[in-house]
């Protein structure tokens, strides 16, 4: 029997799934494997722990796999791709596809139909295909000018709406918010929570987000507010430019990555005003696995080749 593999590698976490022709099998859980964030070392031994815990879950081992597929933010530029398979090819000896982490999360939404998906993760873009197969894409620029409503965008806005609140008198300093990113970051103070915030290199902000995700803190709920506008945006942007030539057909529109997983202001927000900037939205409220997708597309690619 054959056996598929596929892989979601992200910036926080790495999801391996392993499944036969019709079913999924298992599925296992590792750290980071984002090779310009983590660096080659860390992502080299994520993405082979998912992958043996993956078969090992599933009762077989890494050498009966018969194609495996990875999907990464950024995984499509030759150098990581090339990078990434080598990784994997030192316990798998089936051909491995690699893709960026907006085509296994377009495939998981849509499998070959149109749709326009929005990846709040530790980065973001948002990504459609329309009804002849053309793609576009919006955002997803990094985190130093851009991945706006993504995990680490809420951080440093966060801890920036902490400080500005300070300036302004309103006792920042002693509010839920300012002490969930102090815990975090081991900063005892505001000045402390500054100087993390500008060290070089950049600290990781991403790992802000669970804290503002759960408080209940005005500042943070406005911060996730305005997280759930800009992803609203940049999906407007794919449906207003793909979807130009039918004003009147409803849109497909889908979410994934942790921001829309574990945060309900965040997703309430997006439905609306998306709804608000383009009526045609049809917004998924279930959040997607990309995953499925990367497992989707091994299958396809071994058919292909058969």
């Amino acid at each position: 029997m054959p056996y598929y593999l596929g892989i979601d590698g992200g910036g926080t976490k790495t999801t391996c799934a392993v499944g036969d022709q019709t079913s999924l099998l298992a599925s296992a859980t590792a750290g980071p494997s984002n090779v310009v964030r983590v660096g080659e070392t860390v992502a080299r031994a994520s993405l082979q722990q998912s992958v043996r815990q993956a078969c090992a879950a599933a009762g077989i081992v890494p050498e009966q796999v018969s194609y495996a597929c990875v999907g990464g933010s950024g995984a499509g530029r030759p150098e990581l791709a090339s990078a990434v398979r080598g990784f994997l090819a030192e316990i798998l000896s089936t051909p491995i596809a690699v893709v960026g982490d907006m085509e296994i999360a377009l495939e998981a939404a849509f499998d070959r139909g149109p749709g326009v998906i929005v990846i709040a993760g530790t980065g973001s873009i948002a990504y459609g295909r329309d009804r002849q197969g053309r793609t576009l894409r919006a955002g997803g620029w990094g985190f130093a000018i851009g991945d706006e409503g993504s995990a680490h965008w809420i951080g440093r806005v966060a801890v920036n709406a902490v400080l500005r609140a300070s300036d302004r008198g309103d006792r920042s300093g002693d509010c839920e918010l300012a002490a969930s990113l102090g815990k975090e970051w081991k900063a005892t103070s505001l000045l402390d929570l500054a100087r993390a915030a500008n060290a070089v290199p950049p600290p990781n902000f991403a790992a802000l987000f669970p804290g503002v995700a759960a408080s209940q803190d005005p500042l943070a709920q406005d911060v996730l507010r305005r997280a759930g506008r800009e992803l609203a945006e940049i999906a407007a942007v794919v449906i207003g430019r793909l979807f130009a030539k039918d004003p009147l057909d409803p849109v497909p529109v889908a979410m994934t990555g942790g921001v829309f997983r574990h945060s309900e202001i965040v997703r309430e927000i997006f439905y609306n005003e998306l709804r608000r900037l383009d009526p045609r939205a049809q917004v998924n409220p279930r959040v997607t696995d990309p995953v499925e997708g990367a497992l989707r597309l091994a299958r396809q690619a071994a058919s292909n080749r058969g």
